[in-house]
């Protein structure tokens, strides 16, 4: 796998994985829950847990390619604020949308 189709993979995997916690009820989209509907702090520790596998995937790609970068606690944050905005369409769907 050349270095621009993984880069898009680990891009369509976290927006992906982003939405994840948003679109489903399940934990992880696989472990039901026996409330009705999961609560906010679940689905931001499982956007967290996320996060940090999408990270582990792509720098398993990067250093499947060649030499990983060493990256500062910079690059962590924006990476993070990212996953934020891929999550943006899922938390609309869920919280801000009317259902009717």
């Amino acid at each position: 796998m050349d270095v621009n189709a993984s880069s898009w993979l680990v891009i369509l995997l976290a927006v992906v994985a982003a939405n994840l916690p948003f679109l489903n009820e399940k934990v992880f989209g696989l472990v039901p829950l026996k409330a009705a509907r999961k609560p906010f702090l679940l689905r931001l520790a499982e956007l967290a847990v996320l996060y940090v596998a999408v990270g582990g995937i792509g720098m398993a790609l990067e250093s499947r390619i060649g030499t990983a970068f060493p990256q500062n606690w910079e690059f962590y944050w924006v990476a993070a604020f990212a996953f934020l905005v891929f999550a943006f369409p899922g938390f609309v769907v869920r919280y801000l949308r009317k259902h009717h």
